[in-house]
């Protein structure tokens, strides 16, 4: 906005202004420069503003009145909380448009801890006064602010809620009694536990009392368990009218059980018949539980049929052997049963068959088709034998 002005139209004439005489004009423009000499007032001396509990932004705008230049520094207001918010839980910022102070909630109010607040705001200019102007009482304002009461959430003690347990715990084992607590601590309402997210189905939880239990076995190497590791969620919901909700976190770290037998990889082997390198395959063995429930790994070959021996098994290290043939083979197919126990304890086996193809090989090329009649393992040869055996003492 421009600054007011006031302009002169100044005549000059010679021969002591006779009207022979010869007349000049000039206009001369004289600007006021405007001094803040008016104190901003308050356009009332209290103002009242209403705000739910939890809710920030700006709850009213203060006015004020300024009698110096619109839009100068003689008039643009600053206002400042002087008195009512020790927990800076109150800012007030000028509109530039209006010239308005904007009183605003920045940190959320708690109905149960105050229900009214009472601010007292100062206003002055962005320029100092002239001399002998001063602040007066119109220069300050009481803010008188009313928290309405609102329904939250329970809220759970701890969160997150962290419990250690053994997998495979029995079904309808104990893991906790959670517990939350309504901050309406006037309202006496009650609250109700549900379950939220529960990935695999494994727990329950009592409504009245928040007690879990287990509803299924608890299994550490389970796909919903990350980093041994199983994450749930409750709810604890009050009585209130709509009923407010509050969400908490368990987070079970389950303890390793030996409950995984060990497997065996590779289960298939190529060997030619007129092999010189007698080693066949390295063999390795893994294991889904933790140590000390996994290596190192035992491995052995189950007894063999008939008068020699055709092969032999070597352990490398803890999780690694080597079969071996102690002869050339002539072209089948052959089943080896080998058995790796883990370090558990007790510690658990399983019996896992090596397909061994003996192939013939001829210019490098491997042929293992049109094999001789399949040797099958001891075990299955000791059933066929005892199931014959049966057959012929019957008809006797």
């Amino acid at each position: 906005m421009e600054s007011p002005k006031y302009e002169l139209v100044i005549e000059a004439k010679d021969m002591g202004g006779m009207d022979v005489g010869l007349t000049g004009t000039a206009t001369a423009t004289i600007l006021i420069d405007d001094k803040n000499d008016h104190a901003p007032e308050f356009t009332k001396k209290e103002f009242q503003a209403t705000v739910k509990e939890g809710v920030t932004g700006v709850i009213v705008n203060l006015t004020v009145g300024d009698r110096d230049d619109p839009a100068t520094g003689a008039w643009r207001a600053v206002y400042s909380i002087i008195n009512g918010n020790p927990g800076q839980s109150f800012e007030i910022h000028t509109n530039p448009q209006t010239n308005e102070g904007m009183l605003s909630v920045v940190k959320p109010l708690d109905y149960e801890i105050s229900a009214f607040h009472t601010l007292l705001i100062k206003v002055e200019n962005e320029d100092p006064l002239i001399p002998d102007i001063t602040y007066g009482p119109s220069s300050t304002a009481t803010v008188q602010i009313t928290v309405e009461d609102v329904n939250e959430g329970p809220v759970f003690h701890p969160n997150p809620m962290a419990v250690t347990k053994q997998e495979n715990i029995p079904v309808g084992s104990v893991v906790l009694t959670v517990n939350a607590t309504d901050p309406d601590t006037l309202q006496h309402q009650t609250i109700r536990y549900s379950v939220y997210k529960d990935p695999a189905g494994w727990l329950e939880i009592n409504p009245t009392n928040g007690t879990v239990g287990t509803t299924a076995v608890l299994d550490r190497e389970s796909p919903f368990v990350h980093n041994n590791v199983y994450t749930a969620l409750f709810l604890a919901i009050d009585s209130g009218n709509p009923p407010a909700t509050g969400t908490g976190t368990l987070h079970i770290t389950l303890e390793d059980v030996n409950d995984n037998v060990p497997s065996l990889y590779p289960t298939l082997a190529k060997v030619c018949d007129d092999a010189k390198d007698l080693r066949v395959v390295v063999l390795g063995a893994s294991d889904k539980d933790l140590h000390p429930n996994t290596d190192p790994f035992k491995f052995e070959l189950s007894k063999q049929s008939g008068p020699e021996k055709l092969w032999r098994i070597n352990r490398l290290n803890n999780t690694h052997a080597q079969v071996i043939l102690l002869q050339n083979l002539k072209k089948a197919n052959y089943n080896i049963p080998i058995s790796v126990t883990d370090s558990g304890k007790p510690p658990l086996t399983n019996t896992t068959e090596l397909r061994l193809q003996v192939c013939t090989c001829k210019k490098s090329k491997m042929d293992c088709s049109a094999s001789d009649a399949l040797h099958i393992s001891l075990t299955l040869i000791l059933l066929s034998l005892l199931s014959l055996f049966c057959k012929c003492f019957a008809q006797l």
